[in-house]
């Protein structure tokens, strides 16, 4: 599998992007098709040992976007932006699926725009994995979405529901509307409208789940509106960041309690990589007929790696044709 990565993307410039890129390479066997200006990106290979042996290429692509840049920059301003070369090479067939980490807005005009969107899909979502206490769940829309109508909920449902399904292996996904109350009459217009709808779409729909309900597992794929999945994220990955550093502050406190961490170290190890946002690396964008993998803007070299190896392990099980099969039997999502 070649992954097409906009190298320029991310708040910490080509270097993280590179060094991430390299180790996807080397660790998940990977061709890749780095985007951005060919000198820079020649420079920054060059920095790492033995990046001459693996299958890296290189698209020059001039234009970089910024993130004060406007989202249709890419369509206009900066047709050479290295986000819009990777998406190409995806279209053109010398890559099968784009990984970028830098503006989420142009990521997804670039997507929309150059892939295209799969029959019956009105809107792209993209879908976050979130760990629970009896696995994984999907939440979608995460933020490709700010606005919402009730139609548009009903298809992330559809799309989450055959992600689930085929990602993780959910033979009859448990589908939840996030909401202010488990009552169907609770929400605003858009939830409760949604509601409705999605009582009669052609999936396991269980109803409003509360945001305290997010991690007990009660749902395997959680719908909302790319605005309140965005702040959940977030608040989500800002939770964990503040758990870790008081649980890290408290263990340090006493000499007993630091003999105790040593004493349970691998059980934290293993506490952090389920919580860790970096395990995953990147949130697929479903809806588009290609395969685009968003990830944070301040991903660390591991998340690099991360979400380009997800990338590639998707590509290669067929995750798109699979979607698309997925979505069309049950009658695609109104």
């Amino acid at each position: 599998m070649r992954i097409a990565v906009d190298a320029m993307g991310g708040d910490f410039g080509p270097a993280i992007i590179v060094e991430g890129a390299v180790l996807a390479a080397r660790q998940a066997g990977c061709s890749l098709l780095l985007a951005g200006p060919r000198d820079v990106l020649t420079q920054e290979l060059a920095r790492h040992e033995g990046a001459g042996s693996l299958d890296v290429r290189i698209a020059d692509a001039p234009d970089v976007v910024s993130m004060d840049d406007a989202p249709s920059s890419v369509l206009r301003a900066k047709r050479g932006a290295s986000v819009r070369v990777a998406a190409e090479a995806v279209k053109a067939g010398e890559a099968e699926a784009l990984f970028s980490a830098g503006h989420t807005g142009a990521t997804l005009m670039a997507a929309h725009v150059t892939l295209g969107l799969l029959a019956g899909v009105d809107r792209p979502g993209l879908a976050a994995a979130v760990p629970t206490l009896s696995g994984t769940a999907v939440l979608l829309d995460v933020g490709a979405n700010v606005e919402c109508r009730p139609q548009h909920l009903v298809q992330f449902a559809g799309l989450g529901n055959a992600y689930a399904r085929v990602a993780l292996g959910i033979g009859e996904p448990r589908v939840g509307l996030l909401s202010i109350g488990a009552e169907e009459s609770k929400g605003n217009d858009l939830t409760r409208e949604a509601h409705r709808l999605l009582k009669t779409a052609p999936i396991r729909f269980i109803g409003n789940v509360e945001a305290r309900d997010v991690f007990a597992g009660r749902a395997d794929v959680i719908v909302c509106d790319g605005f309140t999945g965005n702040v959940a994220l977030k608040v989500s990955e800002g939770m964990v960041e503040a758990m870790e550093q008081m649980l890290r502050a408290e263990l340090s406190r006493t000499l007993a309690t630091r003999v105790g961490f040593l004493l349970a170290r691998r059980a934290f190890r293993a506490f952090h990589r389920r919580l860790e946002y970096s395990e995953y690396g990147a949130a697929p964008l479903l809806g588009v007929a290609g395969l685009c993998f968003v990830g944070h803007g301040r991903s660390s070299v591991k998340a690099i790696r991360s979400g380009i190896a997800m990338a590639a392990r998707l590509a290669g099980e067929g995750l798109l044709d699979r979607l698309a099969a997925e979505l069309a039997p049950a009658g695609r999502p109104a």
